[in-house]
């Protein structure tokens, strides 16, 4: 099953809300946020008051990704604030298990966050303790940037770990995924694509999430 995560953070973020409608008018399954501190990457995003604010105005499952320094100090405010997955990154974690533990605890599916120079087999013991990993297509910090091929390998490559420790562990994609890559990503074994700019920007965001969505099927069924 592939599931379409439209990035707010290419939308208005002047009317998150906007963004959020638009999603679910599309037929998304998850409405993804990106969570910036201003250290672990450059920007600064969304507080948990803002996807508190957030979750008042959607149905759709908030997917945060906490691109962030120490996520220990932050998590439990985000899982109070609605998260219903969160993705923590493995170059900042001190204690990923015991993070993971926690983002379960508080109850919300857990997931671990790789940037594109970071090698999958660094994850090959904890996948047990992760529902999903995020991969990283672009260095993290900035909407808009072009997709890296390279990453494609890493879904591969993944998929076969996941496969051979017998986890239930599934594949996201995250930066300049469009109807150009979705395929390709799919094939790869990703099952949640996250798009920013290609729907965001798209003159019919419904139509650009249905393309995904197709594009995907069509190779994850091939």
């Amino acid at each position: 099953m592939i599931e379409i995560a439209p990035s707010v953070i290419a939308g208005d973020l002047a009317d998150l809300a906007g963004a959020a409608r638009i999603a679910e008018a599309g037929g998304a399954d998850l409405l993804h946020l990106d969570v910036m501190d201003g250290h672990f990457v450059p920007n600064l995003t969304f507080g948990p008051p803002v996807v508190a604010a957030l979750a008042r105005h959607t149905r759709l499952p908030l997917d945060v990704h906490l691109m962030v320094s120490d996520p220990d100090r932050l998590l439990a405010a985000y899982l109070e604030a609605g998260a219903a997955r969160v993705a923590v990154h493995w170059e900042a974690a001190g204690h990923l298990d015991r993070t993971l533990a926690a983002i379960r605890a508080g109850g919300a599916r857990a997931g671990v966050a790789l940037n594109p120079a970071t090698p999958v087999e660094l994850l090959a013991d904890i996948l047990h303790a992760c529902d999903f990993v995020l991969l990283m297509s672009v260095n993290p910090g900035f909407a808009g940037q072009p997709f890296l091929p390279y990453v494609l390998d890493k879904a591969r490559r993944l998929r076969d770990l996941v496969h051979t420790a017998g986890a239930a562990t599934t594949l996201a994609l995250d930066g300049g995924v469009g109807p150009g890559n979705a395929g390709a990503a799919a094939a790869a074994g990703v099952t949640t694509l996250i798009a920013g700019s290609s729907v965001y920007q798209a003159s019919d965001p419904s139509a650009a999430i249905a393309a995904l969505r197709r594009r995907a099927e069509e190779e994850a069924s091939s």
